[in-house]
């Protein structure tokens, strides 16, 4: 990697979905990039299997953050897997490309006041970075830096889940990046080859050579260093070495995700002035709305036990999935969204078998709110993470919901030749009021939390950022990532972090002509 520089025209924190896109973007238009990325170089070869992410979680490239206890889920602390790797989560995800209804875009539209974010004028970015397999088409790109594949041969079980959900009523999708997302189908995959296709290596692996680019990996941020109201640059150390600044001429970019960049923020003084307090920082920017609005797709196990043991599959274990709706959702887009994995996905408190399978109820609609906040004015601290998860009724409900659906399909003909019994949450758990404490007791995340630097229309005193997405009373400072977002997507979040970096990246080019 290159060595550190004394400035930049542009400083970028984190080399994940947004910020990969990001980097390159600026580097195509003729800027110097300098990138700090909290972890290591992204060779482990577990990253670049499809197979191979289960193993990725808890280990090294992984930041290893439990939630605070969440006192609707029986004060269990939750394991929050969040990428500290080039790629940043997308080299640890499960690589599913969904980017989420047309709906989502719109309402973020309506939040911010600027349709520069409804879902007319973010299609074309989405397109933008894609290389999809089907090549260009109304809904895919067919040259952009990310190989999008189809679903390879898949599993017999996977290929059970489609035809039992079919059988149960729901619609055949064969795209769920089409017209139309609510139904069952095989995923789309950021794959190539065979491997894994991180945001890294998509869009500055072909480029990592470039003179104008400078990588900096294992770079704990430290603060933002301000001069006066403007952002000038980031004070960072790598290992036990002093810290040192990488220096922006131009801008600073945080692309830190929904954990990493409102602590950054926070680091430097720039949230709520009490909290910042009461951890010892200076308040420089009162700003209330950093570390708000925390939330996170919910995700649980319907576990089953098979006759014998299941083949190994060739694809990233996450072939099959459903999008629909709970009972008291109202409007086109989908609220739920199982998964199917033809391996045993464990569930708090529930015994794991040798051989099996899961359908995992999620939600990709939650109404519950939390909050991000410091541990302490230490850096190498983790954040304190309070999803709040469960708190509204409906998450509950709409929880339950999904778990009687997947159970649905469980039960179906389709799995009749592998089902041997059902683990959990197994027969005797009959009642709606069982399966609440079930969910209670085994809600997870999917993986998929925003929203701490939100952004919103002038005059929202709790938008972190403007739709411009530059970060309120500091000059020179942008938020490009999940952060930002008002509302998560109903769909994996991985896509729309990459168009994101893209929309952000037009954002600062325009700002810079």
């Amino acid at each position: 990697m290159s060595q550190p520089q004394t400035s930049a025209d542009y400083v970028v924190v984190g080399a994940g979905s947004s910020g990969s896109v990001v980097v390159r973007r600026l580097l195509d238009a003729g800027h110097s990039v300098h990138v700090l990325e909290a972890g290591p170089v992204d060779t482990d070869p577990a990253i670049h299997s499809p197979q191979g992410w289960p193993s990725l979680l808890g280990g090294d490239h992984d930041w290893g953050l439990f939630t605070t206890p969440q006192r609707h889920a029986n004060g269990r602390r939750i394991f929050w897997p969040r990428g500290k790797v080039l790629g940043g989560s997308s080299s640890l995800n499960g690589m599913i490309y969904v980017r989420g209804h047309a709906a989502d875009y719109d309402s973020w539209a309506r939040a911010t006041g600027d349709d520069g974010w409804a879902w007319s004028n973010v299609l074309p970015l989405f397109k933008r970075s894609e290389s999809h397999e089907l090549g260009a088409n109304e809904y895919h790109g067919g040259d952009g830096p990310l190989p999008v594949s189809l679903m390879g041969t898949p599993h017999p079980l996977s290929a059970a889940f489609v035809d039992a959900a079919v059988e149960k009523g729901h619609k055949r999708i064969d795209d769920f990046n089409a017209e139309e997302m609510v139904g069952a189908g095989y995923n789309h995959t950021t794959t190539s080859g065979g491997e894994r296709v991180s945001a890294w290596k998509g869009f500055v692996g072909p480029v990592l050579d470039h003179p104008n680019l400078t990588v900096t990996t294992g770079a704990l941020v430290h603060r933002i260093v301000l001069g006066g109201s403007r952002a000038i640059g980031v004070e960072f150390s790598v290992g036990s070495n002093s810290p040192e600044r990488a220096y922006a001429d131009a801008e600073v970019v945080l692309s830190g995700g929904a954990l990493g960049s409102p602590k950054a923020l926070l680091l430097s003084g720039i949230g709520p002035a009490e909290h910042l307090r009461s951890v010892g920082v200076d308040a420089v920017v009162d700003l209330p709305g950093v570390g708000e609005n925390l939330h996170d797709h919910l995700l649980l196990s319907n576990i089953y036990e098979s006759y014998e043991p299941l083949t190994a599959g060739t694809n990233n274990l996450l072939e099959a999935q459903l999008f629909a709706q709970s009972s008291g959702w109202v409007g086109g887009a989908p609220d739920l969204q199982p998964l199917f994995m033809h391996i045993p996905y464990p569930a708090d408190g529930y015994p794991v078998p040798e051989n099996g399978y899961t359908i995992a109820p999620g939600l990709v609609a939650p109404k519950s709110r939390g909050t991000l906040r410091l541990a302490s004015s230490d850096p190498t601290a983790l954040p304190l993470a309070d999803p709040n998860i469960l708190a509204d009724p409906y998450d509950l409900e709409a929880m339950v919901d999904a778990v009687e659906l997947c159970r649905e399909i469980g039960a179906s003909a389709a799995f009749a030749p592998w089902r041997k019994s059902e683990i959990a949450p197994g027969p005797a758990t009959t009642t709606r009021d069982q399966l609440r404490e079930f969910v209670r007791q085994t809600a997870g995340t999917y993986h998929h939390q925003v929203g701490t630097c939100r952004m919103g229309a002038p005059g929202d005193n709790h938008a972190v950022v403007g739709p411009d997405l530059r970060v309120r009373g500091v000059d020179g400072l942008r938020v490009a990532d999940a952060s930002i977002m008002p509302t998560v997507p109903a769909g994996n979040t991985n896509a729309p972090s990459i168009m994101i970096g893209e929309r952000a990246s037009d954002l600062i080019l325009g700002a810079a002509r």
